[in-house]
């Protein structure tokens, strides 16, 4: 997982061509490099505006609430980016606890590219303006990684496993953005401690919500009368 800085090679020859919400999410990317030097504003939307030849007019159409809407655009990339590199038939393959650890390693390499970008992503999110924002990014972006990791509940489970991996991400994240160890090691192993609580949280609620059978007093009697042989 290489956290070094690299500049995102995107093709551009159809930005002119999007619709905003499209063009919101393609462009991002490239602010994202800027933003690593000029944090999360105009003149980072400018440089990548013009780096890709796109309307500068158009381009801040595309991001209406200023850096939380590039912030959000860069998020979605990295969902979008995240749906490409692991179709169903490569999640099909692994564990329920693999494909979780797999998808959010991916998306902790995709923003460690800029890891610096990373870092003042956060602390835009962590304003209180932008409170709601962010947590409804990150439950998005953990309902993607639950359901493509083949989660089908619909009940409180839906709920309940949203929240503990949105727990689990946001704490992996603070974890990555200062960890300077070979690999992100520390990342890894903080990430691995994690992941095997939450499965041992559900272990231990399916076995508790596990239905059980009703106590039926006349098979009982039945059963003291004619005792199974």
């Amino acid at each position: 997982m290489d956290g070094a800085g690299a500049m995102t090679v995107i093709d551009t020859t159809s930005m002119a061509e999007m619709t905003l919400d499209e063009l919101a999410v393609a462009l991002a990317p490239l602010i994202a490099d800027m933003a690593a030097f000029d944090g999360w504003s105009d003149v980072a939307l400018v440089s990548a505006a013009e780096m890709a030849g796109v309307d500068l007019a158009v381009a801040r159409l595309a991001y209406p609430g200023g850096a939380i809407d590039m912030i959000g655009g860069w998020i979605a990339s990295i969902d979008v980016a995240m749906q490409a590199a692991f179709p169903a038939e490569t999640l099909a393959a692994m564990k329920v606890r693999e494909r979780i650890r797999a998808l959010v390693l991916f998306r902790l390499q995709a923003a460690g590219h800029q890891r610096e970008a990373l870092r003042r992503a956060i602390a835009v999110q962590a304003l209180p303006q932008n409170a709601a924002r962010s947590l409804k990014a990150g439950w998005n972006s953990a309902d993607l990684m639950w359901r493509m990791a083949g989660d089908t509940a619909t009940d409180y489970n839906y709920y309940t496993k949203r929240t503990t991996l949105l727990a689990v991400y946001g704490s992996t994240l603070a974890v990555f953005v200062n960890d300077d160890s070979d690999e992100q090691a520390e990342t890894r192993a903080f990430l691995d401690r994690r992941l095997d609580g939450v499965m041992r949280f559900e272990k231990i609620k399916a076995q508790l919500l596990r239905p059980r059978e009703r106590f039926d007093p006349v098979r009982f009697l039945g059963r003291l009368r004619y005792p199974a042989r």
